[in-house]
């Protein structure tokens, strides 16, 4: 039904071979896509470069957002290589332990700004450096999480984090509509990824996931790239600013 042969996918976010990032990745890859990928660090970059490397990235480079310079040398890089670029997913969030884990009302100022900038603003920053390597319009996804708009326990700052996050994604669809490009927001349901590791009692929410969707199955990274990989496809250029969940119906019940 789709192709994504000779298009140029930017995937940001992978960590290991369960990363919702690396399930995007391997899709982009089985329908054709060219992949530019990005680790945080050194402690990551034997995590993920055999992986870039065994789905054949063109690019693969350091990129930790908080450091402008990177953010830099990989659009340069890309821009060097491709020259356009027609997919970006950022699946990257980070939150102080102790932000997560305690009340909201209780973040500290410094722990609430860090998490939206790492969360949230560093997906705003990616568009607008992808924007203008996108010409002839392109996609551009993140990855939220039902806890933005619904109480989600021990989820903590990160449930008001992805509720922006979301917000971000419509408001970046409207003004960039009329370009051609679309955003977007994948979210999953509770599925078992390293981020998901450090929510408290998550194994709780996998199992009530399991029961209640009226699939009576997890999401996995394969179903999740399964959905991107049709946004990130010409034949999606008509949807764009909405949330999508990927949870087997879990969503839809109180």
């Amino acid at each position: 039904m789709f192709d994504l042969t000779g298009r140029k996918a930017l995937l940001v976010g992978i960590a290991n071979d369960q990363s919702i990032a690396y399930g995007c990745a391997k899709a982009f890859r089985a329908q054709g896509a060219d992949l530019a990928v990005t680790y945080l660090n050194e402690k990551a970059e034997p995590y993920v470069r055999p992986l870039a490397e065994e789905l054949g990235a063109d690019i693969i480079a350091p990129l930790d957002m908080r450091d402008d310079a990177q953010l830099e040398a990989l659009f340069t890089q890309i821009t060097e290589k491709w020259g356009s670029l027609d997919t970006l997913l950022h699946s990257i969030a980070f939150s102080r332990k102790g932000d997560l884990h305690g009340r909201v009302i209780d973040c500290s100022a410094d722990g609430f700004g860090e998490a939206m900038d790492i969360s949230v603003h560093s997906f705003l920053r990616l568009i607008r450096k992808a924007e203008p390597l996108m010409p002839e319009g392109g996609t551009c996804m993140t990855v939220s999480f039902m806890g933005a708009q619904r109480v989600v326990e021990n989820y903590g700052v990160m449930g008001p984090v992805k509720a922006a996050l979301e917000a971000a994604t419509r408001y970046a669809a409207a003004e960039l509509g009329p370009k051609g490009i679309s955003v977007h927001a994948l979210s999953p349901g509770p599925l078992k990824t390293r981020a998901a590791s450090g929510i408290a009692e998550f194994d709780a929410l996998l199992n009530d996931a399991s029961e209640r969707a009226p699939t009576h199955q997890l999401a996995t990274i394969d179903d999740v790239g399964a959905y991107a990989a049709f946004l990130a496809s010409r034949e999606a250029f008509n949807v764009t600013g909405a949330v999508h969940p990927i949870d087997g119906g879990y969503s839809i019940l109180g």
